[in-house]
């Protein structure tokens, strides 16, 4: 028996927050989360380094990343668009 097997692609929109890297951007991403017990939301900033093939991204920019397969240690997220 085979099943159709479709990966959802995972997407997130962030900040531009370093691009001294060569084909590489830094996108900080902030998102609300929710305290289990006192139910109280807090932001959480994460940080991805993302590949960046034609060093388009500059500091300050929105960008929408998606999840890929790993580039480098680090990279596992490119550029889909700017905002």
């Amino acid at each position: 028996m085979t099943r159709n097997k479709t990966k959802t692609i995972r997407a997130l929109r962030g900040v531009v927050v370093s691009d001294r890297m060569q084909k590489t951007a830094i996108v900080q991403v902030t998102r609300l989360k929710e305290h289990p017990k006192y139910k109280k939301r807090f932001k959480v900033t994460e940080r991805y380094k993302v590949h960046d093939e034609k060093n388009e991204a500059k500091i300050g920019d929105k960008v929408t990343i998606y999840e890929c397969r790993p580039i480098s240690r680090g990279k596992r997220w490119r550029i889909a668009r700017k905002i």
